[in-house]
């Protein structure tokens, strides 16, 4: 089982309704008050991302005058939303619980953590959930079958229950989510009200055992008093890590109160002079709205925690310094905030982080030479920026990217372009909002466009994304409006080839989806002769079954393109073996031609299977394949678990053109940009520098048996022109990629965390006479998509290998470029 921790999803759908994720109406039936032995805490988040506790555990207490026996007794679990196959989860118990005492079972330790549980007093192996679920003390050890409250209510055996969370099976109404940081409790009179929702609160955990121990809340020594400035330290790690500090005292700044994610921001109005250490803290408070409010003077007292989104020991992120298990007092209300620091174009250092080969957690920060450490020096500081121009579009999550350097690398349509591995635009940040939507809907913002007025709130680092500002005032939306781009028709004695990554399209698909993309090819790309596709799937999409077969898919795709006014396009691909191409599991995703038969013929050639390799034969002076279409050694491990090149052969005009689509292996596994480890490995690379090898060998298979074959080798390539992979590609100049060709501000056909970037590419053999190129921006840069990748087009003429004809070619080209003759 899968141990929940705490997600993005979650996060985003609080976020979005406003509201606590809880329960609804009471069980009509309730079971007698225990007498005695009671669930008094239950914890699901050990060892989970941000955890401090190792394992979960479920902690019983007597509220009655003897001692009570747990002998044959046990504690069951069953899942928050228990379906009829749900089963429940047994843990036996032994020995006694003394009047007023405590029983600690320990359940599943997860990977994460560091502070192992007291000694338990019995021990499972279930994998609690950290939101939602139900724990029953249960008189037997035979797994209940009850499913729904009133049935367990209903079940004599049941001496106690709880339900956390949004569990179905509870007393009265379940209590509040707990978090991978916050366990549910008994208040301590062990009150049993058969109402969890009234009996249990969200806090810090407190396993305790039979003897008194305990780990998590144990008050053990008196708090360090600290300020924010010390907490935070001159590192990423703060020097009072895991320590319980006191005395900390700032002005509040902002709150969270939505999602599971709460708590609010403090920034001490009276700083050191140190640049290195940063001003402000986030007081995290789990799934509890804090009582607090901005201008409130605090004096807390709590746990340091470094936040990681996954295991520390292995995450490859930076951490979140936050104050867990906080209390704190209002000493005054209404007060001026602190300061802001103002984001403008020369604030934010140039140099994107230091490059030490490995962990930058230990060293010194330096603000002022590297944006990664100037970040750090203001984390939980309120930063404000005004007139952002924004250069990622508003996403699902309802999050965009501004840039504080508008001429950093700009693009010619408002974005930062990216250029290289040490180009990083530094100026870029998320910008995400504290404001409730149902008092503001967060706006859907594209490339260019401009948050006008200020933006402005604390800044914080987000595994999703970087630096992030979390706006509790967010500028007005000003449209500038960006269009979609459309290219020109080629002429009739040009061939063009398209190449478009649809993002895993398949009949589940909406029809709005395929007509958008059909509109694609019709309007914006003008009809190509040949597209390459990218992404096709299965006919039942991500159902992970033995369907492999394609050609519904590609019937409605062909079928939208007529309706929107296009060619009665034909298609060519082979079926993948199941499951062995990667992408989402069941989705057999593929790349695939679409040509249009009025303009090109496809030269079929029998034998193409998903396991057989295409070769390249001479016949007459001339290059062929053996099998068209062909996948391009498709056994070779270069493509493990990834896409396989199909190789087409075309005729157009009496002369053979050679097409090559192309996805090859995602980046995923890259350590990301803005992590811990600097410079950050890219493992990825290393299949992709080997599938670039093995594609660019057929490539000169077929120049060795014709040096002048026209070659067109088209896709996502998931990589930039810089990268190992396209320059094995380009080497020699066998092959030019022609969007390296294209001045920088153009150079992009993607954009992720706004960094405008290429990983979709066409390259041309130097038989191809009179070639245009065009990168047709309709996607990445726009809130709302069809697809996250835009679409490119070459058109050319094919070489004839003759100079003669070729030259007489270039004269055709020279004059339907001049007088527009055909």
């Amino acid at each position: 089982m899968t141990k929940t921790h705490r997600s993005k999803a979650a996060f985003t759908v609080a976020v979005a309704s406003g509201l606590v994720l809880g329960g609804v109406a009471a069980p009509a039936a309730l079971a007698a008050p225990s007498a005695d032995a009671v669930i008094a805490e239950v914890y699901g988040g050990g060892g989970n991302s941000g955890a401090t506790l190792t394992s979960d555990f479920v902690e019983l207490a007597n509220r009655g005058a003897a001692a009570a026996s747990l002998a044959g007794f046990s504690v069951q679990y069953l899942p928050g939303s228990a379906s009829p196959s749900s089963a429940w989860q047994v843990t036996p118990l032994a020995g006694s619980v003394a009047p007023g005492g405590r029983y600690l079972v320990a359940e599943s330790k997860g990977s994460g953590g560091t502070v192992a549980l007291p000694t338990p007093d019995a021990t499972g192996a279930i994998a609690l959930s950290a939101t939602a679920g139900t724990i029953a003390l249960v008189s037997g050890t035979t797994a209940l079958t009850c499913k729904t409250a009133a049935d367990c209510a209903a079940d004599s055996r049941i001496k106690d229950l709880v339900g956390f969370g949004t569990a179905t099976v509870r007393e009265g109404n379940p209590t509040a989510a707990p978090s991978n940081t916050t366990s549910v409790a008994r208040g301590t009179a062990l009150a049993d009200t058969d109402d969890n929702a009234a009996d249990f609160t969200v806090g810090e955990p407190t396993p305790t055992n039979t003897a008194g121990e305990s780990t998590g809340g144990d008050p053990g020594p008196a708090p360090t008093p600290a300020k924010i400035h010390d907490i935070q330290g001159t590192t990423r790690i703060s020097p009072f890590k895991d320590k319980k500090v006191g005395d900390v005292t700032g002005v509040v700044t902002a709150t969270r109160t939505f999602g599971s994610q709460r708590g609010f921001w403090l920034t001490d109005p009276n700083p050191d002079s140190d640049p290195r250490t940063s001003e402000g803290l986030f007081v995290f408070t789990g799934s509890t709205s804090p009582a607090v409010a901005v201008g409130d003077a605090v004096t807390a007292t709590g746990t340091v925690r470094e936040f990681y989104p996954d295991a520390p020991a292995t995450s490859n992120f930076q951490s979140l310094t936050e104050l867990t298990g906080a209390q704190w007092t209002v000493g005054s209300q209404g007060n001026a905030l602190p300061a802001p620091t103002v984001l403008n174009p020369d604030t934010v250092p140039t140099t994107y982080a230091p490059s030490p080969g490995g962990n930058i957690e230990p060293l010194a920060l330096e603000p002022s030479k590297y944006a990664l450490d100037f970040w750090e020096a203001h984390e939980s500081e309120i930063v404000s920026i005004s007139d952002a121009r924004v250069v990622g579009p508003t996403n699902s999550f309802n999050e965009l990217y501004v840039t504080s350097k508008p001429d950093q690398h700009k693009s010619a349509r408002g974005g930062s372009v990216y250029l290289g591995y040490d180009q990083l635009n530094s100026g870029v940040m998320k910008v995400s909002s504290l404001i409730p939507f149902a008092e503001r809907p967060f706006p859907k913002l594209n490339v260019g466009d401009v948050l006008t007025g200020t933006t402005s709130g604390p800044v914080e680092y987000d595994d999703f994304g970087g630096y992030t500002l979390f706006a509790s005032v967010l500028g007005t939306e000003k449209d500038n409006g960006l269009a979609q781009e459309t290219t020109r028709k080629q002429r009739t004695g040009e061939l063009a080839v398209a190449t478009y990554n649809v993002e895993n399209l398949s009949p589940v698909d909406t029809q709005a989806k395929f007509d958008r993309l059909a509109d694609a090819i019709v309007t914006h790309l003008a009809t190509p002769d040949i597209v390459n596709l990218e992404e096709i799937q299965d006919n039942n999409g991500p159902a992970n079954d033995t369907v492999v077969a394609a050609d519904q898919t590609l019937q409605r795709f062909t079928d939208a393109i007529v309706a929107k006014g296009g060619p009665r396009y034909e298609w060519r691909e082979i079926d993948p073996v199941d499951d062995a191409d990667g992408g989402q599991p069941g989705g057999n995703i593929r790349v695939a031609f679409l040509f249009n038969p009025a303009r090109v013929s496809f030269v079929d050639r029998p034998g193409g299977t998903p396991t057989t390799a295409v070769g390249v034969v001479r016949e007459h002076g001339k290059a062929h394949l053996t099998v068209s279409p062909g996948r391009v050694d498709p056994a070779n491990e270069a493509w493990t678990a990834s896409r396989k090149p199909l190789a087409g052969e075309f005729v157009f005009k009496g002369r053979t053109v050679f097409v090559i689509a192309n996805h090859f292996n995602s980046k995923g596994g890259d350590q990301p940009t803005h992590g811990r480890f600097q410079p950050p490995a890219r493992s990825s690379e290393v299949q992709r520098a080997k599938q670039a090898t093995v594609l660019r060998g057929f490539v000169d298979a077929l120049l060795a048996a014709d040096r002048n074959a026209n070659i067109v080798v088209a896709g996502d390539l998931n990589d930039y022109p810089f990268s190992p992979a396209v320059q094995t590609l380009t080497a020699g100049g066998a092959l030019k990629d022609l969007i390296a060709s294209v001045p920088e501000a153009e150079r992009y056909s993607y954009v992720f965390e706004g960094q405008s970037q290429v990983l979709d590419h066409i390259l041309a053999s130097r038989a191809l006479r009179g070639v245009d190129y065009d990168v047709v921006h309709i996607n990445a840069e726009f809130a709302d998509q069809a697809s996250d990748h835009d679409p490119q087009v070459i058109r050319f003429r094919p070489g004839a290998g003759n100079p003669i004809e070729d030259g007489f070619n270039d004269f055709l080209d020279w004059l339907d470029q001049v007088f527009g003759k055909k």
